[in-house]
């Protein structure tokens, strides 16, 4: 109704909210506006109706938690709720409570299919989508009970076998608890299965617990049934839960009656249970006898019925490893790491590429451009190539590539891996990707603000909300950057579609883009008295600062010795580390392990060897499981931002582990400079490969001796073998000679 448009709102909205004696909500709004800089979008009506959701359930977590904190509670709220913690947030005036302090979770799954379920620190699992979870505990005839969430040391570890799985254990006075958590097909529908081992030198009960919430909070049950068998549970009128043995009693609470852990010992039980406030907790117990262990099997399918499942396809790991770029080094952690981050990308790559199994379950150009670009480096181009398909139907009319509304870099981004993709297979654009590059690169274009005005933005993307960690709305050099490395893949696209009146279209567009930024950075230069570059053009420097390395790293703009580039990170290095890693401030407020690994690569491209401080920051910030979260508490280790399990993180670990073995620079490679002595540790051979590169594949062996160290490679290049120098730290560099695959490397003196 086109009317309504006309309506008076704003005058209702205050007129409403000043007769109940509310603040006036659209003054609000604007005095909120006015410290940002003047913007088409004010933020991505995806991300507040994304916020809006996370702080609804904080509103919950609110109202249920801190009055029941006799319930057993996931690991995070046990510790974030404890004022004997360095978890502990004080509650007082926050309206929502939600968590901070140990955003941690690892998924399982298999390749190319969806459901996602994870696990948290303490093995709590979280078997379907923002849904309920199971918990197991061990209970001794007396009533003490194993509660792995209140009990300070467990081991876990994510089992890189053929079934990728999260094992948890632990063990107290005398009773041991481990689950082992995969998800497996069974009829051609995935299920998640939870294994269970359990015993008790004093005898007891194997306690399967149901509980009403998740790693994020409060997630309702308003029913629960036990069948008559006593085999499964009925949740929420969906056949959930399968035992693989008949529960020997069983328990179920509502909300006003308390947490079934309080009822564990009651004489009677109950098989069914209704709570309208949405928070039933049951129990289903197995009696242990003393001193033998217990196993128990517990299935959940992930899709109901074929009729519902998707097209599961039937690749195991083995086979969707089968050919990427393996890592053999003395460092084992850093092989593990590898391996882990390799498992994390193709777990959430089944179609679309995701930054996260759960949070950040959704598509965003920005990420998708970094973890496609780690999957085709690490040899996984069918997956690569499949989440670029995609690309050219979420682009709109005009050209815009939308993930967000008001991210100027996603078409940078976009097109730059598109490039990157039929670089590295040496294939020309798809012809389904050639109408959607040009109209692409010349959105970047007619986007750009004028050059003819006398401003620091002038020439420049407008004003947007951009990469969230760099602030409020601004004329982000992030976004110029990223515009700019765009329009010269489109340029390199256009040639080799034959469109040479594009290529050179595009190339001359990103000169005068490139000359405008400049120009405005030199003004930052002056202002600043320094030449490092500001995230905005107006902005101090402070650690929004992060984004305009992306000159350096990964889009190369720059030369690695420019003093720009340098004299950013040296900023950041000397103002924004905190625990010898990057602290972000703004929004994220914690330690970003893929943002320090970009401060890594512009350093590791320079040749300083503060480069690998920063590698083994984020090596010791890795969970048990492998895993970063999107940013770290500094003083309890735990996830304070974002997903638990960030794919982004995974994909910068696996580049950073390439491009100590093998960079391109410019018009050939540089090959070993990243390597510390320590991966060559006890005269082990070093080998990392097949690994692709803009020029052909290469795999690389590195073989120790008293005073040297012997490189040998094998390639297979797209043409002519490029420039190759190696320079492994420690020895002499060497410029390879044409037609040469090996070269033995002497100590510097």
């Amino acid at each position: 109704m086109p009317w309504l448009k006309w309506l008076p709102w704003r005058f209702f909205i205050r007129r409403i909210a000043r007769a109940h004696g509310f603040l006036d909500p659209v003054a609000l709004l604007a005095r909120l506006h006015r410290f940002a800089q003047p913007a088409e979008v004010a933020e991505p009506v995806e991300l507040l109706r994304a916020g809006v959701v996370f702080h609804a359930r904080g509103l919950i977590n609110a109202r249920v938690i801190q009055h029941n904190l006799d319930w057993v509670w996931p690991w995070w709220i046990e510790r974030q709720y404890d004022p004997e913690d360095d978890a502990f947030v004080p509650r007082a005036f926050s309206i929502t409570h939600v968590n901070l302090t140990h955003r941690n979770w690892t998924a399982v799954g298999l390749p190319d299919i969806d459901e996602l379920p994870i696990v948290d620190p303490r093995g709590l699992l979280t078997p379907l989508y923002d849904g309920w979870s199971l918990d197991a505990w061990v209970m001794r005839d007396d009533g003490h009970c194993l509660l792995p969430s209140r009990t300070k040391q467990v081991s876990q570890h994510w089992d890189l076998g053929d079934s990728l799985a999260v094992v948890t254990e632990t063990a107290q006075d005398g009773q041991t608890l481990c689950s082992h958590v995969s998800v497996q097909l069974e009829s051609a529908v995935p299920v998640c299965q939870l294994r269970l081992s359990a015993g008790s030198e004093q005898g007891g009960w194997l306690v399967l617990a149901l509980r009403p919430c998740n790693p994020e909070g409060i997630s309702f049950i308003h029913q629960v049934e036990l069948s008559t068998g006593r085999t499964d549970w009925t949740i929420d009128g969906q056949r959930a839960v399968t035992f693989g043995a008949a529960a020997e009693r069983h328990h179920v609470a509502d909300y006003r009656g308390g947490d079934v852990a309080i009822h564990l010992q009651d004489r009677e039980e109950e098989t069914a249970g209704v709570c309208e406030v949405g928070m039933v907790t049951a129990a289903a117990l197995f009696r242990l006898a003393p001193g033998q262990l217990r196993d128990l099997d517990v299935h959940i399918p992930l899709a109901h019925g074929p009729a519902h499942a998707q097209s599961i396809s039937t690749t195991g790991w083995q086979e969707a490893l089968q050919g990427c770029c393996q890592l053999r080094i003395a460092d084992e952690k850093v092989q593990f790491l590898y391996a882990a981050a390799l498992r994390t990308l193709i777990l959430h790559s089944p179609g679309d590429v995701y930054p996260g199994p759960y949070t950040y379950k959704r598509f965003w150009f920005r990420d998708a451009a970094f973890i496609i670009h780690a999957l085709l480096c690490a040899g996984l181009s069918d997956r690569g190539e499949r989440a670029l398909d995609r690309f050219p139907s979420r682009q709109t009319v005009a050209g815009y590539f939308h993930s967000q509304e008001g991210e100027w870099d996603a078409n940078g981004q976009a097109l730059w891996i598109m490039q990157r993709f039929c670089a590295l297979t040496n294939t020309p654009p798809k012809r389904s990707w050639r109408q959607a590059i040009l109209r692409g690169a010349r959105w970047i274009g007619r986007k750009r603000l004028s050059g003819e005005a006398d401003s620091p933005h002038s020439g420049l993307l407008p004003a947007g909300f951009s990469a969230e960690h760099l602030g409020p709305n601004d004329y982000y050099y992030w976004d110029d950057f990223w515009g700019i490395a765009g329009l010269r893949a489109a340029a390199d696209l256009a040639s080799t579609m034959d469109d040479k009146v594009a290529s050179q279209e595009f190339l001359a567009e990103a000169d005068a883009f490139q000359a405008d930024v400049d120009k405005s950075l030199a003004r930052c230069a002056e202002r600043l008295a320094r030449p490092a570059m500001p995230a905005a053009p107006t902005r101090r420097l402070d650690a929004g600062a992060i984004g305009s390395l992306a000159a350096g790293y990964p889009v190369q703009l720059c030369p690695a010795d420019d003093p720009r580039l340098l004299d950013t990170a040296a900023f950041l290095l000397d103002n924004c580390s905190v625990h010898g890693g990057f602290f972000q401030d703004m929004i994220h407020a914690g330690i970003n392990p893929y943002l320090t690994l970009h401060i890594a690569q512009v350093l590791l491209r320079a040749g300083d060897p503060r480069y690998l401080e920063l590698l083994d920051t984020v090596a010791a910030l890795a969970s048990p499981t492998g895993q970063w979260p999107e940013a770290i508490h500094p003083r309890t280790g735990g996830g304070c931002m974002g997903d638990g399990q960030h794919v982004w993180a995974a994909a910068e670990w696996v580049m950073m582990v390439r491009h100590c073995f093998v960079r391109e620079e410019g018009d050939g490679l540089i090959l070993c400079q990243g390597l510390p002595k320590r991966w060559l540790e006890g005269g082990a051979v070093a080998n990392f490969g097949p690994a692709p590169t803009a020029f052909g594949t290469l795999t690389l062996e590195l073989v120790p001796g008293d005073k040297h160290v012997r490189v040998n490679w094998e390639a297979e290049w797209h043409n002519s073998a490029p420039p190759i120098e190696v320079r492994l730290p420690g020895f002499r560099p060497v410029a390879v000679q044409p037609g040469q695959s090996a070269v033995e490397l002497h100590k510097e003196a």
